[in-house]
């Protein structure tokens, strides 16, 4: 991990952007779910790097009240886009109101409950998305995916992923080489769903996570187990939905 070249790839990743704009999107703008955390924030910015920041529309999505959005609009500003503030939280509040009282017999799970915000959030980005001529920016980095760790139809969603080939540790160099603030590239990750940390809720590190994804080593065996054995159980979620085959007879 120590050859990373963070330079050199920043400059490919915003040079694939405006690739894929040019494919698929041409004059469209891309509209990013901002959170106010390192992938985020390095998302937005690649997309002003590469689109000019009248092209780069944010999204703050709070469930009711989020303490430290704070962060959401310094980056806005930082970065000068235009951005909107989308109050998810009575959405939320009223479909799992729906379910209960129409739906009786079911028992809302605490796994419905928290991966419910990341679906609406999305479904906010598109609803946006579509009416401001966009295209939306999945945040995933590989760490992330590599374990699971994120909402399948939810934030794991989006139309382009720029960073779903990187690690944390390479995102947070990519964040520095763009010059963001610290406190955008260093904060403290929470999952956003039930406001942990990250790395409480893995039981593990980035730092581990990252050096075994590139080199394969590992010191602690426990942990090894527990990332292989997360990485196969949620391989699905980065795979197309399994269909059935149909061979016609001619």
């Amino acid at each position: 991990m120590s050859n990373f070249d963070a330079k050199t790839v920043k400059n490919e990743v915003v040079q694939w952007i405006r690739d894929w704009f040019d494919k698929n999107g041409k004059d469209c703008n891309a509209v990013v779910g901002i959170s106010g955390g390192k992938d985020s924030s390095v998302v937005a910015t690649l997309c002003v790097e590469a689109l000019g920041k009248d092209r780069v529309i944010g999204v703050l999505m709070p469930n009711h009240i989020q303490d430290d959005i704070r962060y959401s609009h310094s980056l806005c500003d930082y970065l000068d886009i235009k951005n909107y503030t989308v109050d998810v939280g009575a959405a939320i509040d009223e479909l799992l109101n729906n379910i209960h009282f129409k739906a009786d017999d079911i028992q809302i799970s605490k796994q419905t409950i928290t991966n419910l915000p990341a679906r609406i959030r999305m479904a906010t980005l598109y609803a946006i998305s579509q009416s401001v001529n966009g295209r939306v920016a999945n945040t995933c980095n590989l760490s992330e995916d590599w374990v699971g760790y994120a909402t399948r139809y939810g934030d794991a969603a989006g139309d382009f992923s720029p960073l779903s080939q990187l690690t944390v540790s390479e995102v947070k160099a990519i964040g520095r080489e763009l010059g963001l603030p610290s406190e955008l590239v260093n904060k403290t990750p929470i999952d956003g769903l039930c406001g942990k940390t990250d790395e409480d809720n893995l039981g593990f590190t980035y730092d581990i996570l990252d050096k075994y994804i590139r080199t394969g080593e590992i010191d602690n065996k426990d942990i090894k187990n527990k990332i292989d054995s997360m990485h196969e159980k949620n391989l699905f979620k980065l795979q197309l939905m399994p269909s059935f085959q149909y061979s016609p007879q001619v």
